[in-house]
């Protein structure tokens, strides 16, 4: 009933079409949350470690355990997304010809991810970081956005690729 209701309204009264080609407006995407999921799949593996190092098999140890995978698994999840939206919605023919290896790099930080999730291994979170950081690269040069690498300045303190703005 209410859909009739909108439908006939939408004939009486004329509006504007608006139509996008991108999820988002265009030019406002940025690989930096894919690169802070990445490095919080590091910490939450480091802080699995430490909690498992302790041999603590109390109730609250067992609950912060459970949660730091949680975390790990949604932060994978996340780093996953935020690629797979830049490469599917940013990535036009012209970047395409440009970085054809674009196609396996994000393939690569898909399986990398993935492995995150199958098992707490810092190596492997490390890769992702890796391909997460060359990902940026790439992203920032189809903007000719020139980039640096700088340790970042929260725990794993791992390196990271940044814009250089300004």
């Amino acid at each position: 009933m209410l859909h009739r209701a909108f439908k006939k309204l939408d004939k009486t009264l004329t509006f504007d079409v608006a139509s996008a080609h991108c999820d988002i407006p265009c030019k406002i995407y940025d690989p930096s949350t894919a690169t802070i999921a990445a490095l919080s799949v590091v910490r939450m593996i480091d802080l699995m470690e430490e909690l498992h190092n302790k041999k603590d098999s109390s109730l609250q140890a067992m609950n912060t355990f459970n949660r730091y995978v949680r975390e790990k698994e949604d932060q994978a999840r996340i780093c996953k997304n935020e690629i797979i939206i830049i490469w599917g919605d940013y990535f036009k023919q012209p970047q395409l010809e440009k970085f054809p290896e674009v196609h396996g790099l994000v393939h690569s930080i898909m399986m990398a991810a993935s492995k995150t999730k199958q098992e707490p291994s810092r190596e492997a979170g490390l890769k992702l970081v890796d391909l997460v950081n060359q990902f940026a690269e790439i992203f920032w040069q189809t903007k000719n956005v020139k980039t640096k690498r700088a340790t970042c300045p929260f725990p794993p303190s791992l390196e990271v690729v940044y814009p250089e703005l300004g």
